[in-house]
């Protein structure tokens, strides 16, 4: 993991904004110093050289402690991490498609009476 930034504020919208001296990629996963996974990078905004960053936070995270938590580190995935996290979501939805087809034909659906053939 690399370092992102530091957190600056919670935004109105509900995205917490960070402030940086790098881009990351974005999409790219957001931890906090204890490896805690709390959203991914949305947007990012401003100067260049030292970009604000918006991050789209997980529902099961507690907003108000991060608001707390002014001026704290955070950190970005790799691309590295990145490309495991999608091969591994890749992995789950063809196991998913697999086991989905599997159940369809072994339970064939029951054919439907058109409203003439119930006379």
């Amino acid at each position: 993991m690399k370092v992102l930034g530091n957190i600056s504020h919670l935004a109105n919208s509900g995205k917490l904004i960070a402030k940086s001296d790098k881009t990351p990629p974005a999409g790219a996963f957001v931890f906090t110093n204890d490896k805690q996974k709390i959203g991914k990078v949305y947007n990012i905004f401003g100067p260049v050289k030292n970009p604000y960053i918006a991050i789209n936070l997980y529902r099961s995270v507690n907003k108000r402690d991060l608001e707390s938590r002014q001026g704290e580190k955070l950190f970005v995935s790799t691309k590295r991490e990145m490309e495991k996290e999608s091969k591994k979501r890749r992995n789950k939805k063809s196991s998913n498609r697999k086991n989905n087809k599997n159940r369809n034909k072994s339970n064939p659906s029951k054919k439907k009476r058109s409203k003439r053939s119930r006379k």
